[in-house]
């Protein structure tokens, strides 16, 4: 069978492995519900972190720029939507309209933070990156007693824009025909199914655009791309806005399905492990990134909650109240670290590389 599938031509093994992979998506929920695996929810909000691992893949992937504050953008999507559709500050935008604007909202802040830092190289920008990453959550909790006041006059006094530690809850809820999105996972799923199709084809396209192939001219060494005509500062800031944006419309998405966002959702971590999930799955390679965010996802939603209940369970068995208290959940950064070495050690490309090798990170810097 494998030698028929080998047989067949290339254009036509691709659209038989697409509408299989569209058909097991569209047809997961009835095996989750039929199965009662009561997966749909985490597998839902594993979609939402491939988005945002698909966006940090144009600034790592393609450009070749290390990232490491990538959450902030995640955030500044989120606090966009929570502040146009929060009750208290009575604007209670439609919810579509919200999700639009967090889009450039967030590739503006991208372009704020690339436009001065895109000069400097390697470590350096990471540090810039890491110090905004830390910056922008650090602020949102604390933008909530706002003053303003210019000379005898004030502007602003005691403003609560972000609600502070207390974070912003309720969010403004999608409504589709008359439908409004609750707590059921069905809804979102097919949502967030829809906008990682508009992700994926979206940076399908840019992949094979001259903008795409400028990004990985750049990566691979920027002097020869300069030297060839493409301009590195306005390039790299193009992979910047454009990574941006895909986390500020994950952000908007995710916000509402949460029904509430926290400074805390924001953290460093989850850079960290959008990062892990880009180099694991393999760098510059979208459907290496797909399948490295749902591995990971998939391992910390599923398997270590699954595998604590194990544990406990044997330890009640077998009488050991260490294994009857243990949380295996806490040890994931252990596990997502040790899981990067032995990729990194047999796979360095990833666990599915592209059929041309994939710079690494920082190639353009150390050419230069």
């Amino acid at each position: 069978m494998w030698a028929r599938w080998r047989a067949l031509p290339l254009r036509r093994r691709q659209i038989l492995a697409r509408s299989l992979g569209v058909g097991v998506l569209l047809l997961y929920p009835v095996l989750d519900r039929a199965c009662n695996l009561q997966f749909l929810n985490a597998i839902t909000d594993a979609a939402v972190f491939v988005i945002l691992a698909l966006g940090l893949n144009i600034v790592v992937g393609y450009a070749g720029l290390l990232d490491l504050g990538y959450a902030a953008f995640f955030a500044i999507g989120a606090y966009t939507t929570g502040i146009l559709t929060w009750p208290p500050h009575g604007l209670e935008l439609n919810f579509w309209w919200a999700m639009l604007l967090s889009v450039p909202v967030a590739a503006l802040f991208g372009i704020i933070l690339g436009a001065p830092t895109l000069r400097v190289r390697g470590d350096y920008l990471a540090i810039i990156t890491l110090a905004f990453g830390e910056i922008v959550p650090i602020a949102f909790r604390n933008l909530w007693h706002i003053d303003i006041r210019i000379g005898g006059w004030t502007l602003v006094e005691n403003f609560n824009l972000t609600n502070g530690p207390q974070g912003m809850n309720p969010v403004g809820r999608p409504h589709l025909f008359g439908y409004e999105f609750g707590f059921e996972p069905l809804p979102w799923y097919f949502l967030i199914l829809a906008v990682g199709c508009v992700v994926v084809c979206t940076q399908s396209r840019l992949e094979h655009s001259r903008l795409g192939r400028a990004w990985m001219a750049i990566r691979e060494d920027e002097v020869a791309a300069d030297c060839m005509g493409v301009d590195p500062i306005k390039t790299k800031l193009l992979a910047f806005a454009l990574g941006a944006s895909f986390a500020g419309l994950a952000g908007a998405v995710y916000a509402a399905k949460l029904q509430a966002i926290f400074p805390e959702l924001f953290r460093l971590q989850v850079s960290i492990m959008l990062l892990c999930i880009v180099i694991m799955g393999g760098m510059g390679h979208i459907k290496g990134v797909i399948l490295g965010g749902m591995c990971i996802l998939f391992f910390d939603r599923v398997v270590l909650a699954q595998s604590t209940q194990w544990v406990r369970g044997l330890g009640t068995l077998v009488g050991s109240p260490l294994l009857a208290r243990a949380d295996l959940s806490l040890w994931r950064w252990f596990f997502f670290g040790l899981t990067l070495i032995i990729v990194m050690v047999l796979r360095p490309e990833g666990l599915w590389p592209r059929s041309q090798p994939v710079g690494t990170v920082g190639t353009n810097e150390e050419a230069t």
